[in-house]
């Protein structure tokens, strides 16, 4: 099971990638796997703001849904509508094609509460 260092992570099975002054957000690896074949993706609007732990949108699988919660406090700027039509690519590239949101961070502090690659591997392994 692939956890990219470089990524900060949430115990909610969420991973966030700084890309300059905004984050792209998305479900880890070893959450679409729990899930299984992922059918609908539901996402924000861009320009919704979330405080961390929001709900942010769900992922529904042949086995059931699953609501997707914010890593950190943020504002939307782009969601990947790719997902509409292909919701498989969160299964196939969770961590490339298959990404959910791009947000800018309101309270930036919040990424420090977030697992490194190596926690959060130890937070799978002990599930």
């Amino acid at each position: 099971m692939s956890v990219p260092s470089g990524l900060k992570y949430s115990n909610e099975h969420v991973w966030v990638k700084q890309e300059d002054d905004k984050f792209r957000v998305g479900i880890t690896e070893h959450a679409q796997d729990e899930l299984g074949d992922i059918v609908f993706v539901e996402l924000p609007d861009v320009g919704d703001q979330l405080a961390a732990t929001d709900t942010f949108g769900s992922v529904e699988s042949v086995k059931t849904v699953s609501e997707l919660y914010a890593p950190i406090s943020l504002v939307v700027v782009e969601v990947n509508e790719e997902l509409e039509d292909s919701p498989e690519l969160v299964n196939e590239s969770p961590y490339e094609n298959g990404w959910l949101i791009v947000v800018e961070a309101t309270n930036e502090e919040e990424l420090d509460q977030l697992l490194t690659a190596e926690r959060y591997q130890g937070f799978i392994d002990q599930e």
